[in-house]
């Protein structure tokens, strides 16, 4: 029986107590409770965890947002028009976001329940290997198992002024839409904000310390989107570190709290750069910090992650950990997976781990990046000779639309077997198209296979059927 309100005040012991109500954590208490566990979850802030709240989902809603503009655009070539100039309302597109999230965060309330988890709005800390503290009330629980479900924070920089820059978790509160913002950092999160503002008709400058961009993704997909947001007006500033943030007002406003500030950004480099708005994107470490678990004797890593084995065990028995905490494979369907099979091990008597190879991965920039299995310089870390098929195109779309990024399409294939071990693709909805080369590269498809299938014509997905003489590209290359 699921562990109802007068039952845990009494006798608080529970089966499973759960520290994290992000999407691992939610997964785990639901089916751990739908197997008969008394099961109770933790959450400080609210139900959903990053991804829900102030990641995937209303990153991919203002991604929705910022195309428009260009859809706008494009109509006039396919005969639309309008004597209207369409205007973007911040505020309502904001407003709309934040009905959609308490939307979902009250169906993850409801799952809850109706599955028979207990839900405390508390933070939550070790007291011992089976004794959680819940500092909301100073209660403590005694619990048979307890997973540490508590995702990661973005980081910050030990630099002048860093109050006045804002990271991932408060861009999507933003009371106006900044004219000129600068992103710091080059990964898939600041490269999505880059494209979505740019979109949006923000002045974007991108800064970062290196001098390549997504360096987890094949180089042509990095170099493709890179192009593409050149195009777009942002500014890349590479090879440079942030040394200097300082505030002021903008010109022309006055003592009203409310008007917009001016932020001066001085570079180790010397360069300097004013914008509205500085997203901190430089990483994400684990949410680790003032939980109690070092006095359990739970082990951590370097960087603050929960060391955990093949079944998501600490180095304490009893106490667990998936997701982002873990420092893993940080994706949301990776939690949900690793939340999934730990509950079904545990109480359901389901003897099934997680298998991390080919996770695709996608950048909801615009135009998509989808990618799954091996990159080239991946491939040949592994493997002395590979094929490299790829094609560059411009979609159908284009002949009327105008002007439009070139899609990019690249399959890596091991000549022997001649199987497929990467596809990398940048094109609109590749993230859709990579769902599907997942499930194929993972039952081992080879290109002869992708040779015989009928295509789908006219699509940009065709081009994946269609490509012919490989460049072969040994280590010596």
């Amino acid at each position: 029986m699921a562990l109802a309100v007068g039952e845990f005040m009494s006798e608080c012991e529970v089966d499973l107590f759960v520290i994290g109500g992000g999407s691992g954590g939610v997964r785990a208490a639901r089916i751990a409770a739908s197997h008969g566990a008394k099961v109770l979850l933790a959450e400080e802030f609210r139900l959903g965890g990053t991804c829900v709240v102030r990641g995937c989902i209303p990153k991919k809603l203002l991604v929705y947002a910022s195309r428009y503009r260009k859809s706008f655009d494009e109509a006039r070539g396919f005969g639309w028009d309008s004597k209207d100039v369409p205007v973007l309302d911040w505020k309502r597109l904001i407003a709309a976001k934040d009905r959609e999230i308490q939307r979902l965060e009250d169906l993850y309330s409801a799952s809850q329940r109706d599955a028979g988890v207990m839900v405390i709005n508390s933070r939550a800390v070790l007291e011992a290997p089976d004794m959680v503290r819940l500092l909301k009330d100073g209660r403590s629980v005694r619990a048979g198992n307890i997973l540490i479900a508590t995702g990661a924070r973005p980081n910050l920089l030990d630099v002048p002024g860093v109050q006045h820059a804002i990271t991932s978790n408060e861009v999507f509160d933003l009371q106006q839409l900044p004219a000129r913002i600068m992103i710091v950092g080059a990964g898939y999160i600041a490269l999505e904000f880059a494209s979505l503002f740019a979109n949006l008709g923000s002045e974007v400058t991108i800064l970062h310390r290196r001098g390549h961009v997504l360096d987890e993704f094949d180089q042509d997909l990095s170099g493709s989107l890179m192009s593409s947001l050149i195009k777009k007006g942002v500014t890349f500033i590479l090879n440079d570190v942030l040394a200097l943030i300082e505030s002021s007002k903008a010109e022309g406003c006055d003592d009203d709290p409310n008007d917009r500030r001016a932020l001066s950004i001085t570079t180790k480099c010397g360069r300097c750069v004013t914008v509205d708005e500085i997203v901190l994107a430089v990483g994400r470490s684990p949410n680790t910090q003032n939980l109690g678990l070092e006095a359990a004797g739970v082990q951590l890593d370097e960087l603050g992650a929960i060391e955990v084995d093949v079944e998501s065990k600490s180095t304490v028995s009893g106490i667990f950990a998936v997701g982002d905490v873990t420092n893993r494979v940080n994706l949301t369907p990776v939690a949900i997976r690793e939340g999934h099979s730990l509950a079904d091990r545990i109480f359901g008597d389901k003897q099934w781990w997680v298998d991390y190879e080919g996770i695709p991965k996608a950048v909801f920039s615009t135009p998509e990046i989808g990618s799954v299995g091996l990159t080239q310089s991946e491939a040949l870390e592994l493997m002395p000779i590979i094929d490299v098929y790829k094609t560059r195109f411009t979609p159908l779309k284009a002949s009327l639309a105008g002007n439009s990024d070139q899609s990019l399409m690249k399959l890596i294939v091991e000549p022997n077997s001649n199987r497929i071990i990467g596809a990398h693709i940048f094109s609109d909805e590749a993230a859709e198209m990579v769902q599907f080369l997942a499930i194929m590269l993972r039952s081992g498809i080879t290109k002869d296979q992708f040779d015989s299938t009928m295509a789908v014509h006219p699509t940009a997905a065709e081009e994946l059927l269609t490509l012919k003489n490989p460049l072969r590209i040994s280590r010596k290359n």
